[in-house]
């Protein structure tokens, strides 16, 4: 039972030690490994995220895995990261594994139900968004999109041009 609260003084140490190193060390892999893996996050993105997270925690609080096990997990992580992305930006297979397409949710103010239900939105969602845009007309916008990283673009009727950024329906 006293081990439960305080086990001894090296433990207490390394983490000391080994937090802060741990720390500045997983931010330099970010700052190296660019914008992309702190953006607003698709799935793979999130996932890297949370297991830099979790290796984060497993070298702070293990004593069986030393610094330099998890700087190379860090570094290991970031580079599939990498890897992964640069290649989905060059094979069309790869990133359509990997990202998913934005979808139009409503299109010259009507609500598309089927893409709500395939996407798992709520018409609510869907005017919450709209009235984040600044607008209070459903019938007044050309489209609601639901972008690859789970946020809303809102586009009204008159800022729409030719439509060419639209996603095919």
């Amino acid at each position: 039972m006293d081990t439960m609260l305080f086990e001894s003084f090296y433990g207490l140490l390394r983490l000391l030690i080994v937090g802060p190193l741990a720390y500045f060390l997983l931010i330099a892999v970010l700052r190296v490994s660019g914008k992309r893996t702190l953006a607003k996050m698709n799935a793979f993105d999130l996932v890297v995220t949370v297991a830099l997270g979790s290796t984060l925690a497993t070298v702070l609080l293990s004593k069986d895995v030393a610094l330099a096990e998890g700087m190379l997990a860090f570094v290991v992580l970031a580079a599939l990261q990498f890897a992964i992305a640069w290649a989905a930006q060059r094979a069309s297979p790869i990133e359509a594994a990997i990202k998913s397409k934005p979808r139009v949710l409503l299109l010259d103010g009507e609500i598309d139900q089927q893409a709500l239900l395939d996407e798992r939105v709520t018409q609510e969602e869907v005017a919450a968004a709209i009235r984040k845009g600044g607008h209070g007309d459903v019938g007044a916008m050309a489209a609601v999109v639901l972008e690859t990283d789970g946020s809303f673009s809102v586009i009204p009727r008159g800022d729409d041009g030719d439509r060419s950024a639209f996603p095919d329906r």
